[in-house]
């Protein structure tokens, strides 16, 4: 598991900044994560993102897509996403309230399905 800074290791002064740095699009993410089977978080202009997208799509695997900006857009709002999750890249992919990864892991996932996973299962 990768290493997070304590909150002992924080200044008490910065500690709200830090908790509430872009809370609206994190706490957008987890109703949809809630609310749905499978939610894949992109920005525009990013093949991996249209490639997750095209292969659920042709799986007949109905998802929730959420899109922030592009490239040069929006980064500090997706970073927001990043530092909760601790994915560094796009996709974000949660299948059954689970980060499953990015389109890598979902490949594998769709090659061999996992049946504790009763949202991937094809259509």
């Amino acid at each position: 598991m990768r290493q997070l800074l304590s909150p002992d290791a924080v200044h008490p002064a910065i500690k709200e900044t830090i908790h509430c740095y872009h809370q609206d699009i994190v706490q957008e993410v987890m109703e949809a994560v809630a609310d749905n089977g499978v939610v894949v978080i992109g920005m525009k202009h990013n093949p991996v993102v249209s490639k997750a997208r095209k292969s659920l799509q042709e799986a007949g695997i109905p998802f929730t897509y959420l899109e922030y900006g592009s490239y040069t857009s929006q980064w500090h709002r997706r970073l927001a996403l990043k530092m909760w999750s601790g994915w560094a890249t796009f996709p974000m992919i949660f299948v059954d309230q689970l980060l499953v990864g990015g389109n890598s892991e979902l490949q594998r996932l769709l090659r061999d399905p996992n049946p504790d996973m009763p949202s991937l299962q094809r259509r």
